[in-house]
């Protein structure tokens, strides 16, 4: 498979497991410099014309080199392992030290570039990744103002979702990261979530997305929102392809003190945990109550029908009656007083070309330049601008521990204690907010389509650090359903 996208490599190209590729290139039948190839026409034919996916928000210029240079390695001999060649999008919020900008979405950062990459990024490149491009994404990671459309930035434009350009949500705010490895624009994708923000794309595009343990990977190098929930997850095709990005992305970083409790912990190959996985025997608990407020009819027939699969599959799926009585979905506090703190820090470390230094800085020149960057108004930005930056509200104090009280003790914990269970199940991200106010982890996975074609995901979330067993029953769930179809551009 050389040369231009012929019919039929196209289809290979957006249908190939991430083992298929991977023994495509071992057999150089194929390169990295044809991957990067193929995935770049097919960004020329469908980001901005076609169905104007809008996916895309910049393409890395070094990316044909940089595959040359690990085309060259694996001749040698050499391979870095499950991601040595393999194109990837990163979010545009995550730092990368080369040619692209580090945007958010923002006007205002539009032509910031990073001093160097994120700790993610860095260990993504050491195990042989290529950063295709920077994805676009929901201005400020939707932390901008109630009223702002999933997948829409003022820089980028809005992202539309593959299954239903202009129909179906494209969900957010990792909304380019999602809809562009489902238009096939890359192998995979990060993405980042302080609440819903992997899950919610995933799901609305048919992939897996992992929403890891907070301190699992590292956050250095994130336009921020919240220090207690923010965190960089994998977005992909499959559970496989989910697991080698994690298996990359996981690791200590001494600049971020979350991390460290990975110095005192084994890794985790998540790939190997894969291996034999079953639903045989496990224990699934589905809370009903405040979590499917909201969840269309179409949305529930897949899901009732995804916990019927799960029993056919030999899990035991356990309705829970528990309401989760102190736990505040509405309860935002925590993401509005640590926004300002955090999004100081990181712009105040910025060049002093860039316009913005500041939260307050970013106000005004969004209200210097309203017609582009106030669509939507910034309502959020503003509340959060409101609050004085130290954390000392009592406010601030009473929600963040009682988001963390009962989301995990009287929570999560709670529920997989009383009834043994190996996991909760929720459908799409409706359980995302008690996952991120505990900062524990979440996969979500496909489940099939409404009869309207919309994408439902189921989503197994458990205790900190259960990544491994989450990703194993997620795997087993979709190696015995193989619910996923392709999109139709």
């Amino acid at each position: 498979m050389t040369g231009e996208l012929q019919p039929g490599a196209e289809e290979w190209l957006v249908t190939a497991t991430i083992d298929d590729v991977l023994q495509a290139l071992d057999r150089q039948e194929i390169t990295s410099v044809w991957l990067v190839e193929q995935y770049l026409r097919r960004i020329a034919k469908y980001n901005h014309q076609g169905p104007e996916i809008n996916a895309v928000l910049e393409v890395n210029p070094e990316a044909l080199l940089q595959a040359e240079a690990l085309d060259w390695e694996r001749q040698e001999g050499k391979s870095r392992g499950h991601l040595h060649g393999i194109p990837i999008l990163l979010k545009d919020n995550i730092d990368t030290g080369d040619k692209l900008h580090t945007s958010a979405g923002s006007i205002a950062l539009a032509n910031s570039h990073a001093a160097e990459d994120a700790f993610l990024v860095r260990r993504l490149r050491e195990a042989g990744a290529i950063v295709l491009g920077k994805a676009n994404m929901t201005e400020w990671a939707n932390f901008m103002t109630y009223d702002m459309p999933n997948g829409y930035s003022s820089r980028g434009g809005q992202v539309l979702n593959p299954y239903g350009p202009g129909v179906l949500d494209v969900g957010g705010s990792s909304s380019g990261s999602a809809a562009g490895v489902a238009a096939g624009f890359a192998a995979a994708a990060v993405g980042t979530e302080t609440s819903g923000s992997i899950l919610s794309p995933a799901s609305a595009n048919s992939l897996v997305g992992v929403k890891p343990t907070l301190g699992l990977v590292s956050r250095t190098g994130i336009i921020p929102i919240a220090y207690s929930q923010d965190t960089a997850g994998p977005i992909a095709p499959s559970v496989k392809a989910a697991a080698y990005m994690l298996q990359a992305m996981a690791g200590p970083d001494a600049a971020d003190v979350a991390t460290w409790r990975l110095q005192h912990r084994q890794p985790t190959d998540y790939a190997a945990a894969l291996v034999g996985a079953t639903l045989a025997g496990a224990r699934i608990g589905v809370p009903r109550k405040k979590f499917l407020e909201g969840v269309s009819d179409g949305q529930l027939a897949v899901f009732e029908r995804g916990i019927e699969e799960l029993r056919k599959l030999g899990a035991a799926v356990v309705q829970l009656d528990m309401g989760f009585a102190a736990y505040d979905e509405e309860d935002i506090n925590v993401l509005l007083y640590e926004f300002k703190s955090a999004i100081n820090a990181y712009l105040n470390k910025l060049p002093a070309d860039v316009p913005v230094h500041s939260l307050a800085d970013v106000i005004s020149f969004n209200m210097r330049h309203a017609e582009k960057a106030l669509r939507y108004d910034q309502t959020l930005l503003v509340e959060a601008q409101h609050t004085t930056g130290t954390l000392t509200e009592a406010r601030y104090i009473e929600s963040r521990l009682n988001d963390v009280r009962s989301s995990r003790s009287e929570g999560i914990d709670a529920a997989l204690q009383a009834h043994g269970l190996d996991a909760l199940l929720f459908v799409n991200n409706y359980g995302a907010g008690i996952a991120a106010k505990a900062g524990y982890p979440s996969v979500t996975v496909p489940a099939g389509y409404t009869d309207d074609g919309e994408p439902v995901g189921l989503t197994f979330t458990g205790t900190a650090f259960s990544e491994a067993q989450l990703l194993s029953l997620a795997y087993a769930y979709e190696q015995g359903t193989h619910h996923r179809v392709q999109p139709k551009l």
